[in-house]
């Protein structure tokens, strides 16, 4: 696997300790120099990291007065890429896995088309069943390009959270996403995983993320209608 980048070791760490509130909502970052010290980085360096930050929402940069940490939980916004069970555990919900299952597969032609893989492409195949407070939410179905996250499928049953994890592990950055949500009826097989009536309504998601060389995710996530929702901030008119 290629080095990891310097703004991506910075970025992903200043995640981790925002998350963690290692840096609380409200406190100011630490200075770029004091930042360049502790990274052993350059200040262009820590300013493409905290740039990114700031572009998610976790970060307000302002000029002459610091960097603040700003609090993430208070709504999901879909101004930036958050994943089902981020947005749980931010609502208060405690989130796990109830079963996991990944593969190396040929994909199928649609994952093909909307990754645009050249024809020799293998992906890796992740099925999921996420679980807030122990009870099923979610059906989580995703497609990963195999050269981005070489050995996924050693790491089964290793992690709850998807995009953290990979952040975590492969130093990945997610530039940006399309999403398209959809209502659906529960079939005989989602009903039997996620222990509702035949026929329930449920949000079903389809995304596809992006990172620096292209679509390297396509997900179809399921989730009960009842237990979920979407916020939508909206800001003027065009």
């Amino acid at each position: 696997m290629k080095a990891i980048a310097a703004y991506q070791r910075v970025y992903t760490e200043l995640k981790r300790r925002i998350k963690e509130k290692v840096y609380e909502p409200g406190t100011l970052l630490p200075t770029e120099s004091e930042l360049e010290k502790q990274f052993q980085v350059s200040r262009t360096t820590v300013r493409k990291a905290i740039g990114l930050l700031a572009g998610e929402g976790y970060l307000n940069v302002r000029q002459g007065r610091g960097t603040e940490v700003l609090n993430i939980s208070t709504t999901q916004r879909l101004n930036y890429v958050s994943s089902i069970t981020e947005t749980l555990r931010e609502k208060g919900h405690i989130v796990t896995t109830q079963a996991m299952s990944i593969e190396r597969i040929k994909p199928p032609s649609f994952v093909v088309d909307e990754l645009d893989l050249p024809p020799e492409a293998a992906v890796y195949f992740m099925q999921r069943v996420q679980c807030a407070d122990g009870q099923p939410i979610a059906l989580m179905t995703n497609y990963l390009r195999e050269n981005i996250v070489p050995g996924l499928d050693q790491y089964a049953n290793q992690f709850v959270g998807l995009y953290a994890f990979l952040e975590q592990r492969y130093n990945i950055i997610i530039k940006d996403a399309w999403e398209r949500l959809s209502a659906v009826s529960a079939s005989f097989t989602d009903a039997q995983i996620l222990k509702i009536p035949i026929g329930s309504p449920l949000l079903c998601s389809k995304r596809i993320s992006n990172v620096e060389q292209g679509p390297f995710e396509y997900s179809i996530i399921k989730l009960v209608a009842d237990k979920y929702d979407y916020i939508v901030y909206l800001h003027g008119r065009n």
